[in-house]
This record gives C-alpha cells, sequence and structure tokens, in this order.
C-alpha cells in the first residue's frame, strides 16, 4: 500500500492555482510532483520543487499516481480518457466532460482499469451545503417543501478567459456554476421527476450563457437554483423552507475569497464571524426560536481526505463519474428545456 500520492496537475489556472495547490502543499499524503504547462513555468514560481512539463503525456510516467486536469473544459475527455488507459487515478475539474455519454464512457474505461475516477465537485463541502444537509437530516424544518440556492455576482464585463466567451457548448454559466447547483441538490434529493429552465445572456457582449434559473420539482417540494453576474446587492444565498420552519444563509462559502487571497487553508482558517451565520426560525419541542446560528465549517479538504481514502485504504469514493454522468444528463435537460420553454418530464 503507498503512503504517499505522487501528484501530476494538468494546466495552472485559477482553479489548480486557488483550490487544489494549497491543499495538496500542506498534506502530507500527496507529493505535488510535475505540472503540465504548454509554454509558461508559472507554478515554479509558487512551488519550487515541482518539475514543469510542457507535454500532457510528461504527466504518465511511472512516478505519478494521480493526474489532475484542470485544463479548459473542451480539454477534459481527452485528457481523462489518455490517462485512464495509462493506468492513472484521475481527478478532473467539472464538468468531467461536455456530453454525458463521455462521461460514462470514462466511468466505465475506469472501471476495466481498475483507477479512481473522480470529479471535483468541492462545493458539497461548503458551509451552506453543510449546513442544509444537517438540518434535513435532522429533521429541524420539518418536511421540506422549497429550497432557493443561488450564485449571484457582479461583473458586468467580458469573461477575461477567452474560451469562456466562445459559444461552445460547455462554456457558460450552466457548465460552470451550474454543475456545482445541480450536483449539490442531486446529492441532497436525488433526480427530480421534473425540470424546468431559463438559461440566457444578459450581457448582450456575453459569447456565452451568463443567467440562468433552474426549478427541478420533487414529490411535495421543488428547488430553485440560479446565478446571474448582475447582481450588485445579492439577495441570501440560502433559503430552506420547510413545514415547521425556516433557514436562511445570506453569503455564499467563504474558502475561495480566502483562498484567493492566499490564506493557507490550515486551522480555522475559513471560520465564520458572527454577521454572516445563518438565521434559524422554527419550533423545537413545541416552543418557537428564532435565532442566528453558525453553518457548519466549509471543508474542502474532506473532498482530498476521501481520495487519500478511495485509492490507499480502499473506501468508497463520495465524488463519483456515475454521480457525474447524471448531472451532465440534467444539464442536457435544462438545455433543452430552455430552448422549447417548457417544463419536461425526467426519466434517467
Amino acid at each position: 500500500m503507498k503512503s504517499i500520492i505522487n501528484v501530476g496537475i494538468a494546466g495552472f489556472g485559477m482553479s489548480a492555482k486557488i483550490f487544489h495547490c494549497p491543499f495538496l502543499h500542506l498534506d502530507s499524503r500527496f507529493q505535488l510532483k510535475k505540472v503540465f504547462e504548454r509554454n509558461s513555468k508559472n507554478a515554479k514560481q509558487y512551488y519550487p520543487y515541482v518539475d514543469v512539463v510542457h507535454q500532457f503525456d510528461e504527466l504518465l510516467t511511472e512516478d505519478i499516481d494521480l493526474v489532475i486536469i484542470t485544463t479548459p473544459n473542451q480539454t477534459h475527455y481527452e485528457f481523462a480518457k489518455q490517462a485512464i488507459l495509462a493506468s492513472k487515478n484521475v481527478i478532473v475539474e467539472k464538468p468531467i466532460t461536455i456530453h454525458s455519454q463521455q462521461a460514462l464512457e470514462l466511468a466505465q474505461l475506469a472501471e476495466k482499469q481498475n483507477v479512481t475516477l473522480s470529479v471535483y465537485q468541492n462545493r458539497r463541502w461548503d458551509n451552506g451545503a453543510l449546513t442544509v444537509k444537517k438540518l434535513i437530516n435532522e429533521n429541524i424544518l420539518g418536511d421540506i417543501v422549497e429550497y432557493e440556492i443561488r450564485f449571484e455576482r457582479f461583473s458586468p464585463n467580458k469573461n477575461p478567459k477567452a474560451w469562456k466567451e466562445t459559444g461552445e457548448l460547455g462554456t457558460g454559466l450552466v457548465y460552470d456554476l451550474g454543475v456545482h447547483l445541480i450536483d449539490h441538490v442531486v446529492d441532497l434529493f436525488g433526480v427530480p421527476i421534473s425540470l424546468y429552465a431559463d438559461v440566457v445572456k444578459q450581457n448582450p457582449n456575453s459569447g456565452s450563457d451568463d443567467f440562468f434559473r433552474i426549478t427541478f420539482y420533487y414529490e411535495g417540494k421543488r428547488v430553485i437554483m440560479s446565478a446571474t453576474k448582475f447582481a450588485r446587492e445579492s439577495a441570501p444565498h440560502i433559503i430552506l423552507q420547510g413545514k415547521k420552519g425556516s433557514y436562511l444563509q445570506p453569503k455564499v462559502d467563504n474558502q475561495e475569497a480566502l483562498l484567493i487571497k492566499g490564506i493557507e487553508p490550515k486551522g480555522n482558517w475559513n471560520k465564520l464571524p458572527q454577521e454572516q451565520w445563518g438565521i434559524l426560525h422554527t419550533e423545537i419541542e413545541n416552543e418557537v426560536i428564532r435565532k442566528k446560528i453558525e453553518p457548519e465549517l466549509g471543508n474542502y479538504q474532506a473532498y482530498y481526505n476521501n481520495i487519500y481514502d478511495s485509492i490507499c485504504n480502499d473506501l468508497p469514493l463520495k465524488v463519483t463519474a456515475q454521480q457525474a454522468y447524471i448531472v451532465l444528463q440534467l444539464i442536457e435537460k435544462v438545455y433543452e428545456s430552455a430552448k422549447c420553454g417548457q417544463k419536461l418530464l425526467i426519466n434517467l
């Protein structure tokens, strides 16, 4: 059994720099050995000990156990397939692929090659996602009737990453933030009975969709997911309504913002100030309460804890390629609904 996992990362943009490398660098169970950059050597400025290579297949050598793919979405399928065929364990940034059938193919190929294949759905470990799951599991609000979760930003200019503005399938906001939200909701409630979606370009200069509102319908409840780049003043990030009470969380998880500032993910690095706590208004033991509660502590490190346990200890993988396949099938239904303007039944 290996005690240290040697890692090669494809790409050194925001994803690798902000979400992956800070955790790998501090975790003694992982050794960041190689970074694939086509022309530059930016990784050396942050991690002088890594080898920077300029060909993807240079990540597939015998000394690498895990390949992490953070390159543009259109490259995910080919790079992941190449790594799996080289018998490497693989993590792919979301979305795992553009088309659902590609995700299914990779899932089957990874099983055949007996390697771990996961997609980086770190936002299952957002403080809001963890808090909502706890409130539901503990039945604090009674039967859930409605859940709203939104990502709202004010970013009126085109995305500086040119590949995200080409208009190609896989480049819009649904394939960016929508993938996270759909994965989170399916993890909570399973596959919906039906869905309705509105997907548009609010900025006429955008090359790709920059707004969505997606509604999932379940027996007795509905879930509304939305994202926009035109919210200078944002609404609550989370609104969870049950038959006994409500939970509102004002702000999105703080881990991304702290990582962008260069704060290392160790200790109580992401503990929330009280003004950012959520509001719980419910009935417990026949007493109505309304108070601020501290959300569960967000924990992106938990994703890599599970990756290590999957590869080294043969424990179940929490974010699987099969789950990513389901998410992509639902995204395809989202675009179909937005195009025809109708509510669609789901039969996956």
